[in-house]
């Protein structure tokens, strides 16, 4: 059993463009972000997918309303996408966020959660795709958060090297879950 997995971020925010670390907070796309997130639609569109998942998070659930509409494919939402929950520092400035990330590896932020405990998340997420979408190609859209896990249980990549690297966007990355 295998599933093609495309990954998007959600489009650039308000907060983005403020240098403000959202995390659990809704936030809402900027005007370049409902922009980028047409182009999104533009390139997914006829990209063959069953469905498309999303964080439960307003600024992905945004990107994937504006990039799809009603025409597009099945949007499911699933908590589990979300960004890591940064407690008490939810909407301060992200330099303050992410000053030390790998500090919060496995100590959760005040009143939130650990970077392990995010991609354990996605972990959970992965584990109920097969059998129901074997065959399938999919578009996951969430958050740093949930590209991290993508790339520790599907790549195999150590937790603590994401962290300590800086997240560089681009226009999708492509996974293949396999069972087992």
């Amino acid at each position: 059993m295998t599933l093609e997995l495309v990954f998007e971020t959600h489009q650039t925010t308000l907060d983005n463009e403020a240098g403000i670390a959202t995390g659990w907070l809704p936030g809402r796309l900027s005007s370049q972000g409902r922009r980028q997130a047409r182009e999104l639609g533009d390139r997914r569109r006829d990209d063959g997918l069953a469905a498309v998942f999303t964080s439960d998070l307003h600024r992905a659930v945004e990107t994937v309303d504006l990039a799809f509409g009603e025409a597009g494919p099945p949007v499911l939402l699933d908590w589990r996408l979300r960004e890591c929950d940064y407690g008490k520092l939810n909407g301060a400035p992200r330099d303050q966020v992410h000053v030390d990330r790998v500090a919060h590896l496995s100590t959760p932020y005040p009143g939130g959660e650990s970077w392990q405990q995010a991609v354990d998340r996605v972990g959970s997420f992965l584990g109920d795709l097969l059998p129901r979408w074997d065959g399938a190609r999919v578009l996951v859209v969430g958050h740093v958060a949930t590209r991290l896990g993508l790339d520790h249980h599907l790549l195999g990549v150590p937790l603590v090297d994401e962290l300590a690297a800086e997240f560089r966007w681009q226009p999708g990355w492509e996974y293949v879950l396999e069972a087992g």
